[in-house]
């Protein structure tokens, strides 16, 4: 899991070029036609999922149409004929998305399979639509480059999302800069990854983000911890959380000293939530165990992003490493997986 994280910005390079150099067929003529496309969908599960989530977010300042995240075995009543779905399985055996593929063939949805291969791949390859293939041989989770770039690349190729070479670029180049600070050689008192799984040993880590810029990332830190750590973990997002959670923080006085709160910061919050975020520490801060803040790094959207997904990631492996546990298996997943097929 080490390696793999080293590896990110080699990964994110090699996913931009996958999916610049995917043969799209009659796509990009489709797609420019009077019936091009009103709605983007992504479906998928777990880490397969979790690039339909960052492309949403990642989409919303520029793109015209809506964009949404499926993880179910059906798909929503208005998926048609004007909808593009990238269908997303790293193994390409999901049983979900196999099931959400077949849906949006018969609904005549225009269809992108990305995947390392398997029967999403068979079955995509069959029906004449582009297949992207990433490589196989590690967990969903540490593949967020592979399952989240080329769908940036294929919507900027039909015409629906702007150029993001340069953001690509630049977020490769700061990945680069930053592992030198959160990789297993830097000691503790230099890593902030480090610094960050000591607080949340035998603590509950509560990851806090932000509405339309640091959701999805706070949703990736507390599935990282999760499937890593083997550990529980939550997040909400601001403002929302000002409206209900914020409350919920005057009891049980012993729970309330075990959380241990993180605030995802993004130069693009709105300066409302910049306030909320410091008057929610002072409200709380001395109720729960306690509050660290992280802030994004770089210029763009994407680099600042992947900025804050990399100090997470490897915080979750350091965690499951103070517990005494290989962050890769995921035992409880393949057992459920293995009843499912049983109860068929």
């Amino acid at each position: 899991m080490l390696e793999v994280l080293w590896n990110l910005p080699e990964q994110c390079e090699e996913a931009w070029q996958r999916g610049m150099a995917a043969a799209l067929g009659s796509l990009p003529e489709v797609c420019g036609s009077g019936e091009g496309v009103a709605q983007v969908m992504v479906t998928g599960l777990g880490g397969s999922a979790i690039g339909g989530d960052l492309l949403r977010v990642y989409a919303q300042e520029e793109a015209s149409i809506p964009f949404a995240v499926n993880r179910d075995y059906l798909l929503p009543a208005y998926v048609g004929p004007r909808t593009l779905v990238f269908a997303v399985s790293y193994s390409g055996n999901t049983e979900e998305t196999l099931s959400a593929y077949d849906d949006a063939r018969r609904r005549g949805a225009k269809i992108v399979a990305l995947t390392s291969g398997g029967r999403l791949a068979e079955k995509a390859a069959a029906d004449g639509f582009p297949v992207i293939l990433v490589p196989g041989g590690i967990s969903p989770r540490s593949a967020s480059g592979y399952l989240f770039l080329p769908m940036i690349a294929v919507l900027q190729r039909l015409g629906i999302l702007a150029d993001a070479s340069a953001q690509v670029e630049e977020a490769c180049a700061l990945l680069r800069r930053m592992r030198e600070n959160l990789g297993p050689s830097c000691p503790e008192e230099e890593n902030l990854s480090k610094q960050l799984a000591r607080k949340f040993y035998q603590r509950l880590p509560v990851i806090y983000g932000t509405s339309g810029t640091t959701e999805t990332v706070a949703v990736r830190w507390k599935g990282q911890i999760n499937e890593n750590s083997k550990a529980m973990a939550y997040y909400n997002v601001f403002p929302e959380l000002n409206h209900n959670e914020i409350v919920g923080t005057e009891k049980p006085d012993p729970l309330l000293q075990r959380l241990e709160l993180v605030f995802l910061v993004d130069s693009a919050d709105h300066p409302r939530v910049q306030a909320r975020r410091q008057i929610t520490q002072e409200l709380i801060g001395e109720r729960v165990g306690g509050i660290s803040w992280v802030e994004a790094q770089g210029t763009s959207r994407l680099a600042r992003i992947y900025s804050l997904i990399y100090v997470g990631d490897y915080a979750s492996v350091y965690l499951a490493l103070l517990y005494g546990i290989d962050p890769t298996p995921v035992r409880l997943i393949d057992r459920l997986k293995q009843r499912l097929s049983e109860a068929r």
